[in-house]
Protein backbone atom coordinates (compact mmCIF):
# COMPACT_ATOMS: atom_id res chain seq x y z
CA UNK A 1 0.00 0.00 0.00
CA UNK A 2 1.51 3.36 -1.00
CA UNK A 3 2.16 5.86 1.76
CA UNK A 4 0.58 9.31 1.93
CA UNK A 5 2.25 11.65 -0.56
CA UNK A 6 4.07 14.45 1.24
CA UNK A 7 3.39 18.00 0.01
CA UNK A 8 6.23 19.72 -1.82
CA UNK A 9 7.96 22.55 0.03
CA UNK A 10 8.47 24.50 -3.20
CA UNK A 11 11.52 26.51 -2.18
CA UNK A 12 12.31 29.68 -4.08
CA UNK A 13 15.92 30.51 -4.89
CA UNK A 14 15.93 33.18 -2.18
CA UNK A 15 14.55 30.77 0.42
CA UNK A 16 17.02 28.07 -0.55
CA UNK A 17 19.92 30.52 -0.27
CA UNK A 18 18.75 31.74 3.15
CA UNK A 19 18.33 28.19 4.45
CA UNK A 20 21.76 27.18 3.14
CA UNK A 21 23.26 30.19 4.91
CA UNK A 22 21.58 29.28 8.19
CA UNK A 23 22.68 25.65 7.87
CA UNK A 24 26.33 26.36 7.12
CA UNK A 25 27.15 29.65 8.86
CA UNK A 26 29.35 28.93 11.88
CA UNK A 27 27.67 31.60 13.97
CA UNK A 28 24.13 30.27 13.56
CA UNK A 29 22.55 28.76 16.69
CA UNK A 30 22.78 24.98 16.27
CA UNK A 31 19.03 24.35 16.82
CA UNK A 32 18.16 26.76 14.01
CA UNK A 33 20.90 25.32 11.77
CA UNK A 34 19.48 21.81 12.25
CA UNK A 35 15.98 22.98 11.33
CA UNK A 36 17.35 24.58 8.16
CA UNK A 37 19.13 21.33 7.22
CA UNK A 38 15.88 19.40 7.79
CA UNK A 39 13.95 21.69 5.44
CA UNK A 40 16.66 21.55 2.78
CA UNK A 41 16.71 17.75 2.91
CA UNK A 42 12.90 17.59 2.72
CA UNK A 43 12.95 19.95 -0.27
CA UNK A 44 15.01 17.37 -2.16
CA UNK A 45 12.03 15.02 -2.03
CA UNK A 46 13.25 12.69 0.73
CA UNK A 47 10.72 11.14 3.11
CA UNK A 48 10.70 11.99 6.81
CA UNK A 49 12.31 8.70 7.87
CA UNK A 50 15.12 9.08 5.37
CA UNK A 51 15.82 12.66 6.49
CA UNK A 52 15.70 11.56 10.12
CA UNK A 53 18.27 8.82 9.49
CA UNK A 54 20.49 11.21 7.55
CA UNK A 55 20.53 13.91 10.25
CA UNK A 56 20.33 11.72 13.36
CA UNK A 57 16.93 12.92 14.62
CA UNK A 58 13.56 11.24 14.98
CA UNK A 59 10.97 11.22 12.19
CA UNK A 60 8.48 13.20 14.32
CA UNK A 61 10.98 16.05 14.55
CA UNK A 62 11.36 16.09 10.77
CA UNK A 63 7.59 16.07 10.34
CA UNK A 64 7.17 18.96 12.80
CA UNK A 65 9.57 21.31 11.00
CA UNK A 66 8.27 20.27 7.57
CA UNK A 67 4.75 21.28 8.65
CA UNK A 68 5.93 24.48 10.31
CA UNK A 69 7.78 25.51 7.17
CA UNK A 70 4.78 24.79 4.94
CA UNK A 71 2.57 26.91 7.21
CA UNK A 72 4.88 29.87 7.97
CA UNK A 73 7.93 29.51 5.70
CA UNK A 74 11.16 30.84 7.27
CA UNK A 75 9.32 32.32 10.24
CA UNK A 76 8.12 28.85 11.17
CA UNK A 77 11.65 27.77 12.08
CA UNK A 78 11.79 30.17 15.02
CA UNK A 79 10.73 29.01 18.48
CA UNK A 80 7.09 29.62 19.41
CA UNK A 81 6.28 31.92 22.34
CA UNK A 82 6.20 30.17 25.70
CA UNK A 83 3.24 30.21 28.08
CA UNK A 84 3.38 32.48 31.12
CA UNK A 85 3.95 36.17 31.59
CA UNK A 86 4.40 38.24 28.43
CA UNK A 87 7.97 38.72 27.32
CA UNK A 88 9.57 42.04 28.09
CA UNK A 89 12.51 41.41 25.74
CA UNK A 90 11.49 41.34 22.09
CA UNK A 91 13.06 39.30 19.29
CA UNK A 92 15.13 42.23 18.05
CA UNK A 93 16.90 42.66 21.40
CA UNK A 94 17.38 38.89 21.75
CA UNK A 95 18.91 38.77 18.28
CA UNK A 96 21.17 41.68 19.20
CA UNK A 97 22.48 39.80 22.27
CA UNK A 98 23.05 36.62 20.29
CA UNK A 99 24.75 38.46 17.42
CA UNK A 100 26.96 40.46 19.80
CA UNK A 101 27.93 37.26 21.61
CA UNK A 102 28.84 35.45 18.41
CA UNK A 103 30.36 38.21 16.34
CA UNK A 104 32.16 40.55 18.73
CA UNK A 105 34.50 40.62 21.72
CA UNK A 106 34.49 42.89 24.76
CA UNK A 107 37.18 45.63 24.75
CA UNK A 108 38.75 44.41 28.00
CA UNK A 109 38.62 40.60 27.72
CA UNK A 110 39.00 37.64 25.38
CA UNK A 111 35.35 36.55 25.79
CA UNK A 112 32.04 37.82 27.06
CA UNK A 113 30.86 37.31 30.62
CA UNK A 114 27.16 37.52 31.47
CA UNK A 115 27.74 40.72 33.46
CA UNK A 116 29.76 42.31 30.65
CA UNK A 117 27.12 41.39 28.07
CA UNK A 118 24.37 42.74 30.32
CA UNK A 119 26.15 46.11 30.60
CA UNK A 120 26.82 46.27 26.87
CA UNK A 121 23.27 45.26 25.86
CA UNK A 122 21.28 47.14 28.49
CA UNK A 123 19.52 44.05 29.87
CA UNK A 124 19.78 42.16 33.15
CA UNK A 125 22.35 39.48 33.87
CA UNK A 126 19.61 36.86 34.27
CA UNK A 127 18.19 37.82 30.85
CA UNK A 128 21.59 37.30 29.23
CA UNK A 129 21.92 33.94 30.96
CA UNK A 130 18.47 32.83 29.76
CA UNK A 131 19.24 33.87 26.18
CA UNK A 132 22.56 32.05 26.25
CA UNK A 133 20.93 28.89 27.62
CA UNK A 134 18.19 29.02 24.98
CA UNK A 135 20.72 29.28 22.16
CA UNK A 136 23.32 26.95 23.65
CA UNK A 137 25.95 29.68 23.99
CA UNK A 138 28.81 29.23 26.47
CA UNK A 139 31.41 31.96 25.92
CA UNK A 140 33.36 30.92 29.03
CA UNK A 141 34.16 27.49 27.59
CA UNK A 142 37.01 26.72 25.22
CA UNK A 143 37.87 23.37 23.67
CA UNK A 144 41.03 22.43 21.80
CA UNK A 145 41.63 20.44 18.64
CA UNK A 146 44.49 19.47 16.37
CA UNK A 147 44.25 18.40 12.74
CA UNK A 148 46.71 15.99 11.21
CA UNK A 149 48.75 17.36 8.31
CA UNK A 150 49.87 13.89 7.23
CA UNK A 151 49.53 13.69 3.41
CA UNK A 152 48.67 9.99 3.76
CA UNK A 153 46.13 10.56 6.53
CA UNK A 154 43.17 8.84 4.87
CA UNK A 155 45.18 5.84 3.68
CA UNK A 156 46.68 5.29 7.13
CA UNK A 157 43.32 5.61 8.90
CA UNK A 158 41.79 3.09 6.50
CA UNK A 159 44.71 0.70 7.03
CA UNK A 160 44.59 0.82 10.85
CA UNK A 161 40.80 0.81 11.20
CA UNK A 162 40.59 -2.17 8.81
CA UNK A 163 42.76 -4.11 11.28
CA UNK A 164 40.40 -3.20 14.12
CA UNK A 165 37.18 -3.96 12.25
CA UNK A 166 38.33 -7.10 10.36
CA UNK A 167 41.61 -8.48 11.76
CA UNK A 168 43.41 -11.04 9.56
CA UNK A 169 43.21 -14.73 10.44
CA UNK A 170 46.02 -16.40 12.38
CA UNK A 171 47.44 -13.03 13.32
CA UNK A 172 47.78 -10.86 16.39
CA UNK A 173 47.04 -7.13 16.16
CA UNK A 174 49.07 -5.22 18.75
CA UNK A 175 48.86 -1.49 19.47
CA UNK A 176 52.27 -0.40 20.74
CA UNK A 177 53.55 2.82 22.27
CA UNK A 178 55.48 4.14 25.25
CA UNK A 179 54.36 6.32 28.12
CA UNK A 180 57.58 8.15 28.83
CA UNK A 181 58.89 10.10 31.82
CA UNK A 182 56.37 8.82 34.38
CA UNK A 183 57.34 10.56 37.60
CA UNK A 184 57.61 8.85 40.98
CA UNK A 185 56.01 11.55 43.14
CA UNK A 186 55.72 11.71 46.92
CA UNK A 187 53.59 14.37 48.59
CA UNK A 188 55.26 16.74 51.04
CA UNK A 189 52.61 15.93 53.67
CA UNK A 190 50.58 12.78 54.35
CA UNK A 191 47.28 12.56 52.50
CA UNK A 192 44.12 13.30 54.48
CA UNK A 193 41.63 10.45 53.98
CA UNK A 194 38.10 10.55 52.65
CA UNK A 195 35.48 11.50 55.24
CA UNK A 196 31.69 11.92 55.12
CA UNK A 197 31.02 15.22 53.41
CA UNK A 198 34.69 15.78 52.56
CA UNK A 199 36.84 14.37 49.74
CA UNK A 200 40.32 12.98 50.26
CA UNK A 201 42.91 15.78 50.29
CA UNK A 202 46.59 16.06 49.48
CA UNK A 203 49.17 18.82 49.51
CA UNK A 204 49.72 20.62 46.22
CA UNK A 205 53.51 20.35 46.47
CA UNK A 206 55.49 17.16 46.02
CA UNK A 207 58.93 15.58 45.94
CA UNK A 208 60.31 13.92 42.80
CA UNK A 209 62.04 10.56 43.11
CA UNK A 210 62.98 9.90 39.48
CA UNK A 211 61.17 8.70 36.36
CA UNK A 212 60.48 5.55 34.40
CA UNK A 213 59.12 4.84 30.92
CA UNK A 214 56.49 2.20 30.21
CA UNK A 215 56.47 0.36 26.90
CA UNK A 216 53.14 -1.42 26.31
CA UNK A 217 51.49 -3.56 23.62
CA UNK A 218 47.71 -3.96 23.71
CA UNK A 219 46.17 -7.05 22.09
CA UNK A 220 43.18 -5.61 20.22
CA UNK A 221 41.26 -8.91 20.25
CA UNK A 222 41.55 -9.77 23.96
CA UNK A 223 42.50 -6.53 25.70
CA UNK A 224 45.56 -8.13 27.31
CA UNK A 225 48.65 -5.98 27.71
CA UNK A 226 52.35 -6.77 27.50
CA UNK A 227 54.14 -4.09 29.48
CA UNK A 228 57.70 -3.40 30.57
CA UNK A 229 59.26 -0.45 32.38
CA UNK A 230 62.67 0.89 31.36
CA UNK A 231 64.73 3.77 32.75
CA UNK A 232 64.90 5.43 29.30
CA UNK A 233 62.91 5.35 26.04
CA UNK A 234 65.51 5.07 23.29
CA UNK A 235 65.63 2.75 20.29
CA UNK A 236 67.69 0.29 22.35
CA UNK A 237 64.89 -0.03 24.93
CA UNK A 238 62.27 -0.30 22.22
CA UNK A 239 64.15 -3.13 20.57
CA UNK A 240 64.41 -4.96 23.90
CA UNK A 241 60.65 -4.52 24.27
CA UNK A 242 60.10 -5.99 20.81
CA UNK A 243 62.13 -8.99 21.98
CA UNK A 244 59.66 -9.30 24.90
CA UNK A 245 56.74 -9.34 22.47
CA UNK A 246 58.47 -11.82 20.16
CA UNK A 247 58.96 -14.21 23.07
CA UNK A 248 55.33 -13.87 24.18
CA UNK A 249 53.62 -14.38 20.78
CA UNK A 250 53.19 -17.99 19.57
CA UNK A 251 55.41 -18.82 16.60
CA UNK A 252 52.53 -19.71 14.29
CA UNK A 253 50.96 -16.26 14.36
CA UNK A 254 51.72 -13.17 12.30
CA UNK A 255 52.14 -9.91 14.23
CA UNK A 256 50.53 -6.70 12.99
CA UNK A 257 52.06 -3.77 14.85
CA UNK A 258 50.16 -0.47 15.09
CA UNK A 259 52.47 2.33 16.20
CA UNK A 260 53.11 6.05 15.68
CA UNK A 261 55.82 7.96 13.84
CA UNK A 262 58.08 8.58 16.84
CA UNK A 263 61.74 8.66 15.76
CA UNK A 264 62.62 5.79 18.14
CA UNK A 265 60.35 3.48 16.13
CA UNK A 266 62.07 4.17 12.80
CA UNK A 267 65.79 3.95 13.55
CA UNK A 268 68.08 1.61 11.61
CA UNK A 269 68.27 -0.66 14.67
CA UNK A 270 64.50 -1.18 14.62
CA UNK A 271 64.24 -1.42 10.82
CA UNK A 272 66.90 -4.13 10.78
CA UNK A 273 65.18 -6.02 13.61
CA UNK A 274 61.86 -5.99 11.74
CA UNK A 275 63.46 -6.91 8.40
CA UNK A 276 64.76 -10.16 9.90
CA UNK A 277 61.26 -11.17 11.02
CA UNK A 278 58.91 -11.55 8.03
CA UNK A 279 55.92 -12.40 10.22
CA UNK A 280 55.96 -8.83 11.61
CA UNK A 281 53.95 -6.19 9.73
CA UNK A 282 54.07 -2.50 10.67
CA UNK A 283 51.09 -0.13 10.37
CA UNK A 284 51.90 3.52 11.10
CA UNK A 285 49.24 5.85 12.45
CA UNK A 286 48.92 9.35 10.92
CA UNK A 287 50.83 12.19 12.56
CA UNK A 288 48.99 13.99 15.40
CA UNK A 289 46.49 11.13 15.62
CA UNK A 290 47.14 9.35 18.89
CA UNK A 291 43.37 8.79 19.20
CA UNK A 292 43.59 5.96 16.66
CA UNK A 293 46.09 3.92 18.72
CA UNK A 294 44.08 1.90 21.22
CA UNK A 295 46.95 1.52 23.69
CA UNK A 296 46.57 5.25 24.40
CA UNK A 297 43.20 4.44 25.95
CA UNK A 298 44.93 1.94 28.23
CA UNK A 299 47.50 4.59 29.21
CA UNK A 300 44.66 6.95 30.12
CA UNK A 301 43.11 4.28 32.36
CA UNK A 302 46.47 3.59 34.00
CA UNK A 303 46.98 7.30 34.68
CA UNK A 304 43.48 7.76 36.07
CA UNK A 305 43.43 4.69 38.31
CA UNK A 306 47.04 4.31 39.43
CA UNK A 307 49.45 7.14 38.63
CA UNK A 308 47.65 10.46 39.10
CA UNK A 309 46.71 9.92 42.76
CA UNK A 310 49.46 7.47 43.62
CA UNK A 311 52.23 8.18 46.12
CA UNK A 312 55.53 6.60 45.09
CA UNK A 313 58.67 7.17 47.13
CA UNK A 314 61.02 5.57 44.61
CA UNK A 315 61.18 4.50 40.99
CA UNK A 316 61.10 0.86 42.10
CA UNK A 317 57.87 1.53 44.00
CA UNK A 318 56.36 3.23 40.95
CA UNK A 319 57.34 0.36 38.65
CA UNK A 320 55.88 -2.17 41.09
CA UNK A 321 52.60 -0.24 41.12
CA UNK A 322 52.49 -0.17 37.29
CA UNK A 323 53.31 -3.87 37.02
CA UNK A 324 50.65 -4.67 39.61
CA UNK A 325 48.08 -2.67 37.65
CA UNK A 326 48.95 -4.52 34.42
CA UNK A 327 48.73 -7.89 36.19
CA UNK A 328 45.29 -7.02 37.61
CA UNK A 329 44.16 -5.80 34.18
CA UNK A 330 45.32 -9.01 32.49
CA UNK A 331 43.55 -11.16 35.09
CA UNK A 332 40.23 -9.92 33.69
CA UNK A 333 40.96 -8.19 30.37
CA UNK A 334 38.31 -6.47 28.31
CA UNK A 335 39.03 -5.27 24.76
CA UNK A 336 38.03 -1.83 23.59
CA UNK A 337 35.28 -2.03 20.98
CA UNK A 338 36.02 0.02 17.87
CA UNK A 339 32.74 0.95 16.16
CA UNK A 340 33.44 3.73 13.67
CA UNK A 341 34.35 2.75 10.12
CA UNK A 342 37.33 4.28 8.35
CA UNK A 343 35.01 5.96 5.85
CA UNK A 344 33.26 7.78 8.71
CA UNK A 345 36.36 8.52 10.81
CA UNK A 346 38.70 9.92 8.16
CA UNK A 347 36.49 12.72 6.76
CA UNK A 348 35.35 13.83 10.23
CA UNK A 349 38.90 14.21 11.52
CA UNK A 350 40.00 16.20 8.48
CA UNK A 351 37.17 18.74 8.51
Amino acid sequence: MAGRRLPSLGLSEAERAELASLASRRRTAQALALRARIVLACAEGAENRAVAGQLGVCADTVGKWRRRYLERRLGGLLDEPRSGAPRRIDDIRIEAVVTRTLESLPPDATHWSSRGMARASGVSVSTVQRIWRAFGLQPHRLETFKLSTDPDFVAKVRDVVALYMAPPERALVLCVDEKSQIQALDRSQPMLPLRPGQPARRSHDYTRHGTTSLFAALDVATGQVIGKCYPRHRAAEFRRFLDEIEAAVPKGLDVHLVMDNYATHKTKLIRDWLAKRPRWHVHLTPTSSSWINQVERFFATLTDKQIRRGVHRSVAELQAAIEGFIAAHNASPKPFRWTRSAAAAAPECQR
